[in-house]
């Protein structure tokens, strides 16, 4: 596929917060034009934050995406509405390009799941967007995850957009003030996720605070061998020099720090005086490097475009 061309996008999923991010990134690419934003809520509202041409909402159902023959499609939809659209889509235009971000498809192999630093970059129409949670995990593991030994533990706390717009505990003003809430202290589906995609066992526990948006995730590794800690720092800075949305600091990485901002933070790194019990941290922006901007990552790619076409980083 060429550069030069122009592509239509359709974006079912519209309203939610990590819509709104996708098409504040839309409205700044070059060559991805949205042309369908699918809310059944905000159906004939003007689309907010895209520029390019004028936009409403509409309330398209899965045969009318499918029936515009989009070449790209993202599906920004809660877990377990995605089949729908995707069925559709195989049957009227199965041509296009799916970019899911729930976890439907996570666990089908004939899906590419692609956290785009760690996977190789292949020619694909079907591509499964990585968790939030499960992002911050891979990047904390992936530089060591040939040495480790026994289970990992990851403790996660992220801002409540990650509960989604659907009213919960999760998002309750009331409860989060002063107060952090643990949830699905067990088999949580991104401890899954993580398990199945790096082969190793994982447990993982996540958290809900009071702020809006962000991730901090620390993960207790047990190490085969001992290592100091600048020769662990040095296997993550070799794993992600030549990627620029991947920071790495002996500094333990602040929330703060990366809200709003594309990439991810890791840091922190400390052993026990065994050398063999390892600390990382990792920080990430939950609706950017955790949704929105891992998906275009991935649309550049399937695409043959810069990876990182439209996305502002330091």
């Amino acid at each position: 596929m060429s550069a030069i061309n122009k592509y239509r996008v359709a974006l079912v999923g519209a309203r939610g917060y990590v819509g709104n991010e996708l098409i504040k990134l839309l409205n700044r690419h070059p060559f991805f034009e949205l042309e369908l934003a699918v809310s059944r809520g905000k159906q004939g509202q003007a689309v907010e934050g895209y520029s390019k041409q004028p936009l409403v909402y509409q309330s398209a159902d899965s045969v009318e995406v499918a029936e515009g023959q989009y070449d790209l499609i993202f599906l920004a939809l809660p877990n377990g509405f995605a089949q729908a659209y995707v069925e559709q889509i195989e049957l009227i235009s199965s041509q296009s390009v799916i970019i899911d971000l729930s976890a439907d498809y996570r666990f089908d192999d004939s899906w590419y799941y692609s956290l785009p630093e760690l996977n190789q970059q292949i020619a694909s129409t079907r591509i499964s967007n990585p968790g939030c949670y499960a992002t911050a995990m891979q990047l904390s593991l992936t530089p060591v995850v040939s040495l480790l030994e026994g289970v990992t533990h990851c403790f996660g706390v992220s801002g409540y957009s990650g509960a989604g717009t659907s009213p919960s505990d999760k998002n309750n003003p009331e409860l989060l003030e002063n107060n952090l809430i643990p949830y699905q202290l067990s088999e949580h589906l991104h401890e899954k996720e993580v398990s199945r995609h790096l082969a190793m066992d994982v447990k993982f526990t996540p958290h809900v605070v009071s702020f809006f948006r962000g991730i901090s995730m620390t993960s207790h590794i047990s190490l085969q061998q001992a290592m100091t800690e600048e020769a662990v720092i040095e296997l993550y800075q070799s794993l992600y020099r030549e990627h620029p949305l991947i920071k790495v600091t002996k500094a333990i990485p602040l929330v703060k720090e990366i809200q709003g901002k594309a990439g991810a933070i890791v840091g922190g790194f400390k052993l026990d005086q065994s050398g063999k019990h390892l600390v990382v941290c990792c920080v990430l922006d939950n609706l950017l490097k955790g949704a929105a901007i891992q998906a275009l990552q991935n649309a550049n790619q399937a695409f043959n475009l810069n990876s990182l076409e439209a996305i502002d980083y330091d």
